[in-house]
């Protein structure tokens, strides 16, 4: 198969993927864990705050026979009610941010949990202490921690703990008046029975983002564990990326000290980074067509390079970047964006033309598409890293060698001593 049919069948299986994959390809690391301590209020403003925390919901859970609504529940008759709703929250979270261990240290640390059907003042059932898991993983958590926190407990003279664990059955948002209630209400009641008792955690070690605070930074957030679609876009991407702006594999909880927007819970996401603070940032696996599209953007913004690599545009005869180019040390000419090796000092000649001319592109470096485009009947050059635009070939190169004309402004030089 020749190399012009071969381009034209990466082009369609690029565009047949792109235009069928409507589902992000991303590992999600998004949990559900619903906690009851005492009035929802205040639990509801506790959790709300804890970086790696995304909603926190105000409801009902774990009754039977009990309309799940706030008048049903505070009825005289339900007061002692085993059966009764409990007040509780249904916290979403990042697990890449925050696990469900932390989350569930913060909950006994924020109550009395050796209180029955009651948090100070706030006595009936519906006030219990209850943790409602959403998966195994959470059940053993749960038992670990709620084991931890009673030894500490005992040791500071405090009772046996009344939560209990059990598996969510169903939750039922409470009504819109309750929502972030003590932000609507900041005088609102809210009393913390805490008991002051707090786990022997260690001490969080910051990760140094210094180097990335200034020019240009690409970062990935992958997972801790094992994440298929990460390993799918090191394989295709950036295990053979070797441009000019560094790229930063990350966790989602190492991004200290930098200007952050975007969702973390998916991976991989790859932010572009200026000075710090997010440019760009795409949830989910990018395929190579896709991220080159987005660092030309990121690195050549709407630039004379940025046209040739992405609309098919053509250097200006002589240009400043030629100029530069047609007579440097002997070395190699590489991806603008990739930082590929594409071309060899030792294969340049000086057409006359005005562009930069080589006999051959180093093996395997570049890729051929039948071009027709301006009534024209031509052979285009693509580089095989990352699918810009180069130039053309012409078979009027000297002693019956191609001629490769190539445009400058999507090259970089490296001196073959720096290599």
């Amino acid at each position: 198969m020749n190399k012009i049919i071969y381009g034209i069948i990466i082009l369609c299986v690029i565009f047949v993927s792109i235009s069928t994959k409507a589902k992000m390809e991303a590992t999600e690391h998004i949990e559900k864990i619903v906690l009851g301590a005492g009035c929802f209020w205040g639990v509801e403003n506790e959790y709300a705050p804890i970086p790696g925390v995304i909603d926190v919901v105000s409801g009902y859970a774990d009754g039977i026979g009990i309309e799940p609504n706030y008048k049903a529940i505070t009825e005289p008759e339900n007061k002692n009610n085993p059966n009764n709703h409990a007040e509780v929250v249904e916290v979403t979270f990042n697990k890449n941010e925050i696990s469900a261990t932390d989350l569930i240290r913060h909950f006994f640390e924020g109550h009395d949990p050796t209180q029955l059907n009651r948090q100070g003042n706030d006595i009936g059932t519906q006030y219990r202490s209850v943790i409602l898991t959403t998966n195994e993983n959470q059940q053993d958590q749960a038992k670990q921690v709620l084991a931890e926190y009673q030894l500490l407990l005992s040791e500071a003279g405090y009772g046996t703990i009344a939560t209990k664990i059990k598996s969510l059955a169903e939750f039922h948002p409470a009504e819109d008046y309750h929502q972030d209630y003590l932000v609507k209400n900041p005088d609102g009641y809210c009393p913390i029975h805490a008991t002051g008792i707090r786990f022997n955690t260690k001490k969080i070690i910051k990760v140094d983002n210094s180097s990335l605070l200034e020019e240009k930074n690409i970062i990935v957030i992958e997972a801790e564990d094992y994440c298929p679609y990460c390993e799918k876009f090191k394989k295709d991407v950036t295990d053979t990326y070797q441009g000019s702006i560094p790229l930063t594999f990350k966790l989602a909880n190492e991004l200290n000290g930098l200007d952050i927007k975007a969702p973390t819970w998916a991976t991989p996401t790859i932010l572009f980074l200026e000075n710090g603070s997010e440019v760009f940032a795409h949830q989910g696996y990018m395929a190579p067509e896709v991220f080159y599209q987005e660092l030309g953007m990121f690195k050549l913004g709407k630039s004379e390079a940025y046209n040739v690599a992405f609309n098919q545009g053509t250097d200006a005869r002589f240009c400043k970047q030629y100029e530069t180019f047609r007579n440097t040390p002997d070395g190699i000419f590489i991806d603008k964006l990739s930082g590929a090796p594409l071309f060899d000092t030792n294969d340049r000649f000086d057409s006359k033309s005005g562009w930069l001319s080589f006999a051959k592109p180093v093996d395997g470096a570049v890729y051929e598409l039948q071009d027709d485009s301006y009534g024209m009947q031509r052979v285009e050059i693509r580089s095989i890293s990352s699918g810009i635009h180069l130039g053309h070939v012409f078979n009027d190169g000297p002693d019956g060698q191609p001629r490769y004309c190539i445009n400058a402004t999507v090259l970089e030089f490296k001196q073959r001593e720096n290599l």
